[in-house]
């Protein structure tokens, strides 16, 4: 059984360890090595991590089973002050893949973002991410394309996909 809590300021150097695990995994097909490395040290850095749930407004929810920690959802209500929750970070270990872990952390996120009164879910994902055949399968629809640049060269390359609540 999956159990999805909310992570303490303590518990983000589990986010940090599981992205850092993840990260190669998910898009060694897709990104260079400099890349991933450029984007793991701007994005989880415990430093960026504290400043996301401290002055932005970010909550991190981690996902157990069997005593372990295997996944976590980065989610903002009100984005851009609108009726909206954007899920900022998705990522579930290998291990923890197929275990449901990834959707039981994207329905307690709608699940709060219902609760607060937030009309839509959206996110980003990389466009050749095998993950946006996931987000389909769960009611998210491409909604628009496009390319950040990230500094150092780099871009991120991503669909904006939206989900009615």
């Amino acid at each position: 059984m999956i159990r999805i809590t909310q992570a303490a300021p303590q518990q983000l150097s589990i986010v940090q360890q599981i992205a850092y695990d993840t990260w190669p995994h998910t898009f060694g097909n897709i990104l260079t090595p400099e890349q991933i490395d450029y984007m793991l040290k701007m994005m989880y850095d415990l430093d960026v991590l504290k400043e996301l749930v401290e002055k932005k407004g970010h909550v991190f929810l981690l996902a157990e089973a069997d005593g372990n920690f295997g996944g976590f959802a980065g989610y903002e209500l009100n984005y851009k002050k609108e009726p909206v929750s954007k899920l900022h970070k998705i990522y579930v270990l290998p291990q923890m893949q197929g275990k449901n872990a990834g959707l039981a952390l994207i329905s307690e996120v709608e699940r709060i973002a219902r609760e607060a009164g937030m009309k839509k879910l959206s996110l980003n994902v990389n466009r050749d991410n095998k993950a946006v055949g996931f987000y389909e399968r769960n009611g998210f629809a491409i909604s628009g394309e496009e390319d950040i640049d990230i500094g150092n060269g780099f871009f991120m390359n991503d669909y904006i996909m939206t989900k009615k609540l």
